[in-house]
């Protein structure tokens, strides 16, 4: 019965038993993809971890004896160093993000206001020493540029979000200075400036940002 059936499809009893003892090779070219993608992202998590121990960017050397690959598997990989930050960055705001959705988007207003500062403060913590590497970075790359652009548009968005009842009260040129002030109240730089330089701990430096917010918002519209 075997036999007809493998007659009746064009292959010998032999080809039949190949056929399902190797995987099909689309199977193998994904698996290879797979493990392309997981080597790539190894090299960015060592080139990450190494600027978190040192402000000064890494040679390719160093990423490839932390990462456990060679030199050419970066360059595989990378067409250049820049071409490493631009997808480290990019990696680290996708990261960001599914870190950090959302939460509490129709509580009141001192819900809305310690939610989004708890969630961004978390953002600076994980982020910042990240960020001014590549703040001295950015003027030699326009691929930086924008990614900087939108990590502090992504920003604005969320203040969007969270905020949507007071800024509903205001008009459309004092609701984009509000959200420029916040956006700059909360970025990374004033982030370490209340941890490092003025020492204040994790609560109180939420603290500040919670009343400084609270101050600056318009009355909460009644429901």
């Amino acid at each position: 019965m075997a036999d007809s059936v493998d007659r009746a499809v064009g292959m010998t009893s032999n080809e039949a038993d190949l056929s399902f003892r190797q995987p099909p090779k689309r199977a193998r070219i994904d698996g290879r993809h797979l493990r392309s993608e997981r080597t790539k992202q190894l090299i960015m998590e060592a080139f990450l971890a190494l600027l978190r121990e040192s402000p000064i960017m890494p040679t390719a050397a160093q990423i490839a004896e932390r990462a456990g690959y060679s030199v050419r598997s970066i360059f595989e990989r990378f067409a250049d160093l820049n071409a490493l930050r631009v997808a480290a960055v990019d990696y680290q705001l996708a990261h960001a993000a599914a870190l950090a959705p959302p939460r509490h988007v129709d509580g009141d207003r001192q819900t809305r206001i310690k939610s989004q500062v708890e969630t961004r403060a978390g953002t600076c913590e994980r982020g910042v020493a990240l960020w001014r590497v590549f703040l001295y970075s950015v003027d030699d790359s326009e691929e930086l540029q924008i990614r900087f652009r939108i990590a502090r548009q992504r920003t604005i968005d969320r203040l969007e979000i969270m905020y949507r009842p007071e800024l509903s009260t205001l008009g459309e040129v004092e609701r984009k200075h509000l959200l420029i002030a916040l956006e700059a109240l909360t970025d990374m730089e004033s982030w370490a400036r209340m941890r490092e330089f003025f020492g204040l701990s994790l609560e109180d430096a939420c603290a500040v940002w919670i009343r400084g917010i609270d101050r600056m918002l318009p009355p909460t519209p009644s429901p």
